[in-house]
């Protein structure tokens, strides 16, 4: 099976894998990774907040997500521990492309449910590229504490996943949910495609 195959049927369905020299790359400049990471980690907790601060009429999204924000929150203050640890400085938040370009493929009204399923999607996949990408870190890095903590997060950020999927199928029909997910893969692919190679951004 060829490492694209098993992408997409291991790694949550991502229909294209990342460029085997990003890790590479990325590990000649773990300052500006980890430093782009502590800032994903807290994007990842604030949008969580304002999904539960935006759609608190949905029960399950403030249970679900209220614990996923204390998670990213976490893992803000690891990467933070791990930069100190370095001696590096946090320094200042990057434009982030990738997710700018996923915010546009949202879908903008209809219902309140159907609201909430496009940016439960979205979260979703953004979970799911960065597990892939935690994954590549865990493996291929010579830095043995870093690999550890990418595993864990790994797994971490999996979970994460499952938790916006099963939220979006349960808050909106299941069937045009799978539909509209199939749609995010391939239009994140091709997003990814697009995207110049950096070692100094998580996505």
């Amino acid at each position: 099976m060829s490492w694209e195959e098993s992408t997409k049927q291991k790694m949550l369905h991502l229909q294209l894998p990342t460029d085997p020299r990003w890790v590479n790359i990325a590990e000649m400049n773990i300052e500006d990774i980890l430093v782009d990471h502590a800032y994903c980690e807290q994007k990842a907790a604030s949008s969580c907040i304002s999904l539960i601060v935006n759609f608190f009429d949905f029960e399950e999204v403030v249970d679900t997500l209220t614990p996923v924000v204390a998670e990213e929150w976490g893992h803000f203050e690891r990467v933070m521990e791990h930069l100190k640890k370095r001696g590096y400085p946090l320094g200042k938040p990057r434009k982030d492309e990738y997710v700018v370009k996923l915010s546009q493929f949202v879908k903008k009204g209809g219902s309140r449910a159907q609201q909430l399923t496009e940016y439960l999607l979205m979260n979703a996949l953004i979970e799911a590229r960065s597990c892939e990408r935690f994954k590549l870190l865990s493996k291929h890095i010579q830095d043995e504490e870093l690999k550890k903590f990418y595993y864990e997060l790994m797994v971490s950020e999996a979970g994460h996943y499952v938790n916006f999927i099963e939220l979006a199928r349960g808050i909106y029909d299941k069937e045009k949910v799978n539909a509209r997910w199939k749609e995010w893969l391939e239009y994140e692919a091709e997003v990814l495609k697009g995207l110049e190679l950096r070692g100094d951004r998580m996505h």
